[in-house]
């Protein structure tokens, strides 16, 4: 700081290291604190999230296992035709039923035979659930909780997130249920609002950065995006209810295109309504992100490019684009990770909670994991909050999966711009 005398002589500077040091080191401070506590909820909400996901479980079988074997082998070792025997002497005829249409006994599998005997025979019931931390540190107490008062169960330690859990269709029974339908209902969902909000939003950050004129048009549109981006998400399911679901239902139902599984009773809440709306949810964020990705690219280089008699799309196209695609993946990163998380605009659509077939096309019946973790919290049941937190495990491997995709391809991206030059 310099301050000049009254006399119009030299100015005079204020040394004060030691008070500038002193609120230097004051604010390094605070801004460790505030790291340090972002890393410490971090590690605690991942924390939660692990501890719900494993641990023992008491369970009680509804039929003794060796109340079914056959010819004097145990259940594990009975062969197909065994199973199938079992089956059609301990279900009920509409189950029998519902079995066959989706697919014949005399076809399944041993191992599909068996998997049926034991969900829905033996059928055992969750009694009890611990968590990792009561798992580890007071199994003692866990054992004598099983010999006081359930004398008949068995305790075994669970994973809850396991290849099964991944391949499994969803169930109201929690041992059994699984995530494959939500799985695949959140990657085709999110395939087709990057397919529909990747091109659309960086077309009109172009238009915006590159060709739209400085006037009250213009900036309309700049301030009514700005806008958008801050909107609620429900509002844009609202938005997606009327567009896509009803107004659009012949398109997003497939109907218009003969794909349609059932002509009849087919609707527009269909993954592609869904896709759709989000698509709408993320746009405004792709755009301002592409514009601010266009714009931090040196106007010397379009100069350098016009000057050579290149026109003004060969200049965008050739150089301004490609020097910005890697801050324009980071924002599309960002938008996308949004994305994969919401629930409150798939609920409005028409999300279901719960789906027992997969999605086949963009005009099947959907839900996605937000969904599906939101249903199973709101049961009452223990063993659903244990699954929920396994989904959530699915979700948060899912988007980082995806992000690390998106951050290979911009280090890439960044890698080939510094050998060119």
């Amino acid at each position: 700081m310099s301050s000049e005398t009254a006399s119009g002589a030299a100015p005079t500077f204020r040394t004060d290291l030691t008070g500038r040091y002193r609120r230097g080191n004051v604010w390094a401070a605070l801004f460790l604190t505030v790291t340090l506590l972002s890393v410490f909820f971090l590690a605690a909400l991942i924390w939660t999230i692990v501890n719900d996901s494993f641990g023992y479980v008491i369970l009680v079988n509804e039929t003794d296992p060796e109340s079914l074997t056959r010819d004097g082998r145990p259940l594990e070792e009975l062969d197909a035709p065994s199973l199938a025997a079992v089956l059609e002497e301990n279900l009920p005829g509409r189950r029998l039923r519902s079995l066959g249409n989706e697919r014949p006994l005399a076809e399944r599998s041993r191992e599909d035979l068996y998997a049926i005997v034991m969900d829905e025979v033996v059928n055992p019931e969750v009694k009890a659930t611990f968590d990792l931390s009561e798992s580890l540190l007071a199994k003692e107490d866990i054992r004598a909780v099983l010999e006081r008062d359930f004398p008949e169960g068995r305790l075994i330690f669970r994973a809850w997130l396991n290849l099964k859990f991944l391949g499994a269709a969803q169930s109201s029974v929690a041992v059994a249920a699984g995530v494959r339908g939500a799985v695949l209902g959140t990657l085709m969902t999110i395939l087709v609002t990057i397919l529909v909000a990747f091109p659309v939003g960086i077309g009109a950050a172009i238009y915006l950065e590159e060709y739209a004129a400085d006037n009250r048009l213009g900036r309309f549109i700049r301030i009514n995006i700005y806008n958008l981006a801050g909107v609620p998400s429900i509002i844009y399911g609202m938005l997606g209810l009327a567009l896509f679901v009803r107004l659009a239902e012949p398109f997003t139902s497939g109907t218009a295109f003969g794909a349609a599984a059932d002509p009849t009773t087919a609707n527009g809440r269909t993954v592609l309504s869904a896709g759709l709306t989000l698509a709408l949810l993320i746009l405004p964020v792709i755009i301002i992100n592409a514009q601010e990705a266009l714009r931090a690219v040196p106007g010397i280089l379009r100069q350098s490019s016009l000057a050579v008699g290149a026109t003004k799309w060969q200049t965008v196209w050739h150089h301004v684009l490609p020097a910005s695609f890697d801050r324009i993946l980071t924002g599309t990163v960002l938008a996308v990770s949004r994305a994969i998380g919401e629930t409150a605009p798939l609920v409005v659509v028409g999300a279901s909670t719960f789906l027992s077939r997969d999605p086949t096309s963009v005009f099947s019946k959907f839900t996605t994991l937000p969904i599906q973790i939101y249903q199973w919290t709101a049961r009452p049941q223990e063993e659903f909050r244990r699954i929920a937190a396994a989904a959530i495990l699915v979700l948060l491997i899912l988007m980082l999966s995806l992000n690390a995709v998106a951050i290979l391809l911009r280090n890439r991206i960044r890698a080939k711009k510094r050998l060119s030059r």
